[in-house]
């Protein structure tokens, strides 16, 4: 696997699992952006909106649209891949324990 891909699946399963803790298992795309940042990744908006896209086609997330900001819920596929019960390539795996 390429560095980047290992730091996209890597921001993603940071992604999952923010939404995971989150109430509601919803956040919004600039609260995800600000968290990342806070983890060790500096990404762009875009970057932010294309993971979104990806979680979303990969059944992990639902997104709603209000005006031009992202919204993203977990799903239960998504909770499962978050907490390591489920496995999905492109999502790097939480360690055991953690």
């Amino acid at each position: 696997m390429m560095l980047r891909e290992r730091i996209d699946a890597d921001q993603r399963l940071v992604m999952v699992r923010l939404l995971a803790e989150a109430p509601g298992y919803t956040l919004g795309e600039s609260m995800l952006d600000e968290v990342l940042e806070a983890y060790g990744h500096r990404v762009s908006r875009d970057k932010v909106r294309a993971h979104l896209a990806w979680l979303d086609e990969q059944g992990l997330v639902t997104i709603e649209r209000i005006g031009e900001a992202m919204i993203a819920k977990l799903t239960g596929r998504g909770q499962d891949v978050a907490c390591g019960e489920a496995e999905v390539p492109g999502v790097k795996r939480p360690r055991a324990g953690s």
